[in-house]
């Protein structure tokens, strides 16, 4: 794969993890359920392809980089620049 591929694997996890995001506060809302970020991963990893690529390298696994994604996502950290 190459830099670009990982690059738009990447942004799609991304865009992928804000639907999640707005679903799980969406349904937090509507049911005043608490949801946590382990519920929001497992939204994304669900949705997914079954061919689904694992973006990751070393000792992080994919459902880290969600997790990640999705903390930064709610703080507002991931829309700071």
């Amino acid at each position: 794969m190459t830099a670009t591929d990982y690059e738009a694997l990447a942004v799609d996890l991304l865009h992928r993890t804000e639907r999640a995001v707005e679903t799980v506060a969406s349904l937090a809302v509507d049911t005043g359920i608490t949801f946590k970020v382990d519920d929001i991963v497992q939204r994304v990893e669900d949705e997914l392809p079954a061919n689904y690529p694992d973006a990751t390298t070393g000792d992080r696994t994919r459902r880290d980089v969600i997790a990640e994604m999705a903390r930064d996502i709610l703080s507002g950290e991931a829309y700071d620049d």
